[in-house]
């Protein structure tokens, strides 16, 4: 047994450690973007730099208030407007590098040009068609041969884009591949939604968080989306120094460029050969290009700066709500550390207010345990309160607990509904000499959820008090049953039992002690009987006789004459005595007999 406790500790303990030190070890993971890592998209490596939109795009959503959606839609903006910068100077750039065709290359590039010859007289081709069969509404009439144009149309064009993009693969042309991303993204720019203002001010949005637990859920969501605004302004100011570099290089080739092109100018004005017409021309238009790209290079430069000023702005933001719900949450500490220091002092005055009291040791125990036990369950509940807030379903966790509260508390919800029936018409009171669940005795008090009896013992007793007092929970009155022997109405069977020896005056002896009993009851017999009647009347029922009866039975010292009579049950004890009295007179009257005999004969004994 102790091995296995001590691996049901050091199981879920190891477990605990590694857990922790995994959730250490990978704590960075959440705080960067390492998609963001690559050129392009998660696991893709494009041409185009697009880390600026990528990254603004995932940080987005984290907006909160609305400052933040405010700078994160700016951010969207000079991120979108540098992307489509970076894909113009791309395009910029490919065009001006210059590829001579050789042998495969230069055969693909004469095999596009006449591709490109023939899907041009297909096409007009198709157009001849079209305009010959176009009716007077506006309709174009059905033929098999404009059919059959646009089907060889189509496969011209399939075939020419083949032959593009070999050309573009054998030459290292990137143009087309460029223009293919750059049709993606704005295919994917128009999916993109951009979300309208919705969010609350800072200070509303932080405090809106009113408890604790949501409170210290924000503060670290707070810190995350900081570190990442961070690293995306740390990956902003890593492109400003990069694109700075650019456009200084740039800059130079640009001036190198122009600075040739005037030269290339001035000795031109004095002999212009074809060749040389067609060099100045070159070197002008790449000097053109090279101006070009220093401006799309400058502009990205003044975007980055831009983008770079907005992530700062947005990081304050963030910040200033940071510190907002900081000071929240040390509020919120401040009124649990109230509500325990009250709960502590409550508890503290309650024992002092018990402790003067005069009351029974063991009941003043009983209430210190109960009245702090009440004080630590409510500042639990507010403590819960301030942390976790109130449950959202309210009207389920209410019925649920009700439900619950009325299968714990059934015996006192129907002790409080039997007190009703208790105190009602056919009910008991004070002083009343019933029987409940088999205890008689007299009431001596009735409670709102209790009945206290003096016990006296059943019917079948003596009926003197135990002096034990007997409580009872009024649900006895719902749900069992109980007899009272005080009302008017409430008749009962008594009983005694006389042993005579046997002998020639049995039966005389017999008949006088039924005669005796009949006298003695007889009232009491009559108006049981009446009642009786009338009740049995009433409800159709057969008619009951309160008639006295006398049974015999064999016994070892003589015969037992049990009498059973009908009495009120408040009279029963005193009625028994005065038949006991009865009996006994009757048995002790003189007889005819020598004073041997009577000697002889044993006394009867009564029980």
């Amino acid at each position: 047994m102790k091995v296995f406790r001590r691996l049901a500790i050091t199981i879920p303990a190891a477990l605990l450690v590694l857990c922790l030190a995994a959730t250490w070890w990978t704590r960075g993971s959440m705080t960067h973007m390492p998609f963001l890592k690559g050129r392009g998209a998660a696991g893709q490596n494009t041409l185009v730099d697009q880390r600026p939109w990528q990254t603004i795009e995932s940080i987005a959503p984290l907006a909160v208030s609305a400052e933040e959606q405010s700078l994160a839609r700016e951010a969207e903006r000079l991120a979108d407007h540098e992307v489509d910068q970076a894909f113009a100077l791309a395009l910029r750039q490919a065009s001006l590098q210059s590829h001579t065709l050789t042998g495969n290359a230069l055969a693909i590039q004469q095999k596009v040009a006449q591709l490109q010859a023939m899907v041009k007289e297909d096409q007009a081709h198709v157009d001849t068609l079209t305009a010959s069969l176009k009716q007077p509404n506006g309709t174009i009439a059905d033929s098999d041969d404009l059919d059959v144009a646009k089907a060889q149309l189509q496969l011209g064009n399939d075939e020419l884009a083949d032959a593009n993009e070999d050309l573009a693969r054998v030459s290292g042309d990137q143009r087309g591949q460029i223009q293919d991303e750059l049709t993606a993204r704005e295919a994917a720019m128009k999916k993109y939604d951009s979300q309208a203002s919705g969010g609350q001010i800072a200070i509303l949005s932080s405090t809106r968080h009113g408890t604790l637990a949501g409170r210290v859920s924000a503060w670290f969501d707070q810190r995350s989306r900081m570190d990442l605004i961070r690293q995306a302004k740390a990956d902003t100011d890593a492109d400003i120094a990069r694109l700075t570099a650019q456009h200084a290089d740039i800059e130079k080739k640009a001036s190198t460029a122009a600075a040739s092109a005037s030269t290339s100018g001035g000795s031109a004005a004095t002999s212009t050969p074809p060749d040389a017409a067609r060099s100045r021309v070159a070197r002008m238009s790449q000097a053109h290009a090279l101006a070009q790209m220093h401006n799309i290079v400058e502009d990205q430069l003044d975007t980055q700066k831009q983008l770079s000023a907005v992530y700062a702005k947005w990081l304050a933001q963030v910040q200033l709500q940071h510190s907002i719900v900081g000071h929240l949450a040390l509020q919120s500490l401040s009124w649990i550390a109230l509500v325990v220091l009250c709960g502590v002092l409550l508890t503290t005055g309650v024992r002092n207010l018990l402790d003067r009291s005069h009351t029974d040791r063991r009941r003043l125990h009983t209430l210190r345990t109960i009245a702090t036990l009440g004080i630590q369950l409510v500042t639990l509940g507010l403590v819960l309160l301030i942390i976790f807030g109130a449950p959202n379903q309210v009207p389920t966790i209410l019925g649920l607990g009700a439900a619950g509260l009325t299968v714990v508390f059934q015996d006192f919800i129907l002790a409080f509904f039997g007190w009703f029936i208790l105190m009602g018409r056919n009910g008991i009171r004070v002083g009343d000499w019933v029987e409940i669940n088999g205890v008689g005795g007299e009431v001596v008090e009735i409670g709102l959820f209790r009945t206290v009896l003096l016990e006296t013992g059943n019917w079948t007793d003596k009926g003197h008090p135990t002096g034990r007092r007997v409580t009872f929970i009024n649900n006895f009155a719902v749900t069992g049953q109980y007899f009272n022997f005080s009302t008017a109405g409430q008749w009962m069977w008594d009983e005694i039992t006389v042993n005579i020896p046997p002998g020639a005056d049995t039966y005389k002896t017999i008949e006088s002690i039924h005669d005796t009993v009949v006298k003695e009851t007889e009232k009491d017999a009559n108006q049981a009987e009446q009642e009786w009647q009338n009740t049995t009347h009433l409800n159709g029922l057969s008619q009951f006789k309160a008639t006295p009866s006398v049974d015999m039975r064999p016994a070892g010292s003589g015969i037992d004459i049990v009498v059973r009579y009908v009495i009120r049950a408040g009279d029963r004890f005193d009625m028994r005595n005065r038949l006991y009295q009865s009996v006994i007179n009757l048995l002790h009257k003189p007889q005819a007999k020598t004073e041997p005999e009577a000697k002889a004969e044993p006394e009867p004994s009564l029980r």
